[in-house]
């Protein structure tokens, strides 16, 4: 949370938070979107086209990208306003699924893309590790 106490202190920290996620931000909205092709009732084509429409609109620079992929591939709006602290942030809503709140068929679909695209990962520095190996 930003407070004016430490904002001189925290701005250098959070530009560099900001630069060392920003791989890991983008390879995660390209392995939810990649996981959403296995998972029955994702939507892989609308979470790209939602990461390539919303990531950016977040105030964070990283985590609108996997972010926008989770609701594109639900079908369901993320983010939007919300309080913080008792004070409302009006933030713009990641998907275009309506603003309707999640559901839990929603959440149980978060968690199979989540897995998938955690075997994907898993499965990628499986395949890196044996071209280094074998190199």
């Amino acid at each position: 949370h930003r407070t004016p106490r430490h904002e001189a202190f925290g701005r250098a920290a959070a530009r560099f938070d900001d630069l060392i996620n920003l791989p890991a931000s983008r390879l995660t909205a390209l392995l939810i979107v990649l996981a959403a092709f296995f998972v029955k009732g994702a939507d892989a084509g609308n979470a790209w086209r939602t990461v390539l429409r919303d990531a950016k609109k977040h105030r964070s620079p990283n985590a609108g990208w996997p972010e926008a992929a989770m609701a594109g591939a639900l079908g369901l709006a993320l983010a939007g306003p919300r309080s913080y602290d008792g004070v409302m942030v009006d933030d713009a809503f990641m998907g275009e699924g309506g603003h309707r709140d999640a559901e839990s068929v929603d959440i149980r679909q978060a968690l199979k893309l989540y897995r998938v695209a955690d075997f994907l990962l898993i499965a990628l520095f499986g395949l890196l590790s044996v071209v280094v190996i074998a190199a």
